[in-house]
């Protein structure tokens, strides 16, 4: 298990849990692999470290309430608009988590602009 403010651009295989402080605007998008239409959101997941903006897509949106916690299994990092994301992936996994009581909202990683 992996702190969130330990959280690097293009890590694999990471495990975070993380309490729901914020869920996006769902947005429709195409793919441009195959030109089917997709639902897409960002939340931010928090833990005592920090947070970060995590994508969801399509039926994994639902799944998710702000307020309750989860546990990203197998997930990886990457960056959009030169900031960090973390991401469930196609091999990922995203499940219920024990109670997360404190989120350190100050330290939001994903508004750290990222360079290089």
């Amino acid at each position: 298990m992996v702190k969130i403010n330990e959280l690097k651009p293009y890590m694999k295989k990471v495990d975070i849990e993380g309490k729901i402080i914020g869920k996006n605007e769902v947005r429709e998008v195409t793919s441009k692999l195959d030109n089917s239409s997709h639902k897409v959101t960002e939340v931010t997941i928090g833990d005592d470290s920090g947070c970060v903006l995590l994508t969801l897509w399509d039926d994994a949106i639902e799944q998710v309430e702000e307020g309750k916690s989860y546990k990203v299994t197998n997930g990886y990092t990457s960056t959009f608009k030169d900031s960090l994301r973390m991401n469930v992936g196609r091999y990922g996994e995203l499940s219920d988590g024990g109670e997360i009581a404190n989120v350190n909202s100050e330290n939001n990683i994903s508004e750290k602009e990222i360079t290089g």
